[in-house]
């Protein structure tokens, strides 16, 4: 099960980076829930559903001219459909200033889709989340 979970939670992520949010959406579950209370921006919040997950990304698409997420290594399931992720998004601003930012995500699957995606600052931080050290 970990390689197709894996896959799929792939499959999203190369739909964000096409900037498709209907396509990735195909790959998470109706009533995901999107934590991203732990982002030290403007829009740090908890996001449910389609809708609620839809507005938020669109918002943050928009806000950049071009973003890229990258994974510096490949998830590892590090409990039955659960993933840690690390990621770096590559991001230029509508003022041509470039900008870097790493992050971890802890994230549960069902079905082969995403059902809940939670941000972290670090990797050891969505480790304990997860009920594991580092």
């Amino acid at each position: 099960m970990s390689q197709e979970n894996v896959e799929a939670f792939k499959r999203g992520l190369d739909a964000y980076n096409r900037r498709d949010v209907d396509a990735m959406l195909e790959h998470w579950t109706p009533d995901v829930v999107l934590d991203w209370s732990n982002a030290r921006n403007f829009d740090a919040g908890v996001f449910q559903g389609h809708d609620e997950v839809r507005a938020f990304t669109k918002l943050w698409l928009e806000t950049w001219e071009a973003i890229r997420l990258e994974l510096p290594s490949d998830p590892v399931e590090v409990q039955d459909d659960v993933l840690v992720v690390e990621n770096v998004a590559y991001m230029r601003g509508r003022d041509g200033i470039e900008v870097q930012a790493r992050s971890a995500w802890l994230i549960t699957m069902r079905g082969r889709k995403v059902a809940s995606f939670t941000l972290y600052q670090t990797k050891q931080e969505a480790l304990e989340a997860a009920g594991l050290s580092g």
